[in-house]
């Protein structure tokens, strides 16, 4: 027979040991009566309660002698024995000998090709005579290929019968009659089974479930196809270039030295809950009105299941973890902005996190940017025709589909109480590449080569933005000159003034004593 062990155990329970950790390591084993045929040691899930195996087994086995099949999930362990979570024992010869046929499940349409290809070794008409002979009932009579009558009773195909199926994938029509009438028997249909592991120490109490199923086949008969493939997804690799333009209107949190309100902007971006390092921008220093430039790139990689829309983060869970653990998240963008301090720590101003699967749109100008982008529209009051404005104005994409955005996002911060206020606006582009596509389309981090795709400039900043203890002159010139040029001025005509009062008095006693003794002599 051939056994195909799937997919999940729903919610495990913690191996029964003295382990530490809430989670398990499980893998497979697999006996026919007391031999073990199969140990999938090698191939343990780490750090899980909700694996999915993904395996297919096929092994032999000799009815009745051997007739029950034990499978276990084990949890692998670094330096003692490996323990049991729980088992599951089905007996092979309850289901070879019923007459529900429970060898292998019927399908809902007869294919001959793609996913749902036939898989038992007889055909419909085939088993539909088989059915008949057990059960005493007379032989189908077929009228054509779309009519028979079975039991005093007729039927007829109809095409609606099989819309679960392409057209192209479907077989003969006498073979998709048959099987509408096994349909109407009692019979197994092909389905997923949820089985209760148990464990000898906790026998009354489940220790989870493991969904599977089992198909039996005659060695003597024709072979089977080839089985289904179950394996894991495999996530593809992508990767995120997201390029800081632009911020607007960004809280003034610092005072310079002489009083003026400023941040010394810069901004930080790395998808939620990942380990991978936090990318920053270089710092737009001493902005008086709230505005940075940057032109600045991050590249981002990351690991992305289409088929479940979502991403693939490892990460070890303490720094005593032997693997690393698996989740899968919806890919989300995170985006700070903060305030450079040279001898304190650096201060929060405001975020945005943006989900790649349901992203607002961007708005085109900075003036249109409003923070009603992220927020769902007031439905609880007004027309129908209102509620339907307000349910347009919140439009949101996949990068998946568009590829690439560019345009202006809301910041929010937080205030003193805890509520989310406006915090500025960011101008941004997003653009997603599968790995094959990067090598076709170079980019570099920040302005680095290859400085392409888009090339990107230096930014235009104003000249006020600098580091202050790095140039004097530059502090002298643009804060101090432009800030107190009239007491400086009056400072320097009044200290000439002084210094003049003051040679003239230290002058004048010389000269007068001069003058007269001068005379004298004379």
């Amino acid at each position: 027979f051939r056994s195909l062990s799937i997919s999940l155990s729903l919610s495990l329970s913690p191996s029964p040991s003295l382990s530490l950790s809430p989670q398990n390591d499980p893998y497979l084993r697999i006996y026919m009566g007391n031999e073990r045929l199969v140990n999938d040691k090698s191939n343990y899930i780490p750090n899980t309660v909700d694996p999915i195996f993904g395996k297919m087994f096929e092994v032999k086995a000799s009815l009745p002698v051997e007739h029950q099949l034990k499978i276990q999930v084990m949890d692998w362990d670094l330096l003692s024995a490996d323990d049991l979570i729980g088992e599951t024992i089905i007996d092979l010869e309850d289901r070879f000998l019923t007459k529900d046929r429970a060898t292998c499940g019927l399908a809902r349409s007869y294919c001959v090709d793609g996913t749902n290809a036939w898989r038992d070794t007889s055909r419909p008409v085939e088993i539909l005579n088989d059915v008949c002979k057990r059960r005493g009932i007379l032989p189908p009579e077929y009228d054509g290929d779309a009519r028979c009558k079975v039991a005093d009773r007729e039927y007829e195909l109809f095409a609606e019968d099989d819309l679960v199926a392409p057209e192209d994938e479907l077989g003969e029509l006498k073979e998709r009659l048959a099987l509408k009438v096994l349909h109407n028997f009692d019979l197994v249909p092909e389905h997923i089974e949820t089985r209760p592991l148990y464990n000898p120490l906790r026998p009354s109490l489940p220790c989870g479930n493991l969904q599977m199923w089992v198909d039996i086949f005659s060695e003597s008969g024709p072979k089977p196809r080839a089985p289904v493939n179950i394996n894991p997804r495999r996530p593809e690799e992508y990767e995120l270039r997201v390029i800081i333009y632009n911020v607007e209107e960004i809280p003034l949190d610092d005072e310079s030295i002489t009083g003026e309100a400023m941040s010394d902007i810069y901004l930080k971006g790395w998808f939620q809950e990942s380990d991978d390092k936090k990318h920053k921008t270089d710092v737009h220093y001493r902005s008086l009105s709230g505005e940075g430039n940057f032109n600045w790139r991050w590249i981002l990689p990351f690991n992305y299941i289409p088929a479940e829309k979502k991403m693939v983060i490892k990460k070890r869970e303490s720094f005593f973890s032997w693997d690393k653990t698996e989740i899968r998240r919806a890919p989300t963008l995170v985006v700070q902005v903060w305030d450079n301090d040279l001898f304190s720590l650096d201060d929060y101003l405001g975020d945005i996190e943006l989900d790649l699967i349901k992203m607002p749109q961007p708005a085109k100008t900075s003036k249109k940017c409003k923070p009603e982008q992220l927020e769902p529209p007031d439905m609880s009051s007004g027309g129908i025709l209102s509620k339907l404005k307000n349910l347009r104005k919140l439009e949101f994409v996949s990068l998946f589909e568009t590829k690439s955005l560019r345009g202006w996002w809301p910041i929010t911060g937080v205030d003193e109480d805890g509520n989310r206020v406006p915090a500025g606006k960011v101008e941004m582009e997003l653009e997603i590449l599968r790995k094959e596509e990067t090598e076709e389309k170079p980019a570099g981090e920040a302005r680095d080569d290859p400085n392409t795709n888009p090339t990107l400039s230096p930014p235009n900043r104003p000249q006020t933005s600098f580091l202050w203890f790095t140039s004097p002159w530059k502090v002298f010139k643009f804060i101090i000159w432009r800030r107190f040029r009239k007491v400086i001025i009056i400072a320097l005509i009044t200290a000439v003034i002084a210094a003049l009062i003051g040679l003239l008095i230290y002058a004048t006693p010389g000269y007068t004593v001069r003058k007269i003794f001068g005379f004298a002599f004379s």
